[in-house]
């Protein structure tokens, strides 16, 4: 998604697709770590996801 798409959903929004995220992230990580092999372009366009709402929730506090 991109970081204007971001702007428009609520902080509710954002924090429920953050914690999705984040638990996609962990199963990456465990999914390498037991041997199978995910796909590596997963974990990059994971965390650019995981940076662009982060931001997203910064600047809405900043606004508010």
């Amino acid at each position: 998604m991109k970081y204007q798409d971001y702007l428009k959903k609520t902080s509710d929004e954002l924090k429920t697709e953050l914690e999705n995220l984040l638990k996609e992230r962990f199963e990456l990580k465990m999914k390498r770590g037991s041997g199978l092999n995910p796909k590596p372009h997963l974990f990059r366009v994971n965390k650019i996801n995981i940076a662009r709402i982060k931001t997203a929730l910064n600047d809405g506090n900043k606004k508010k």
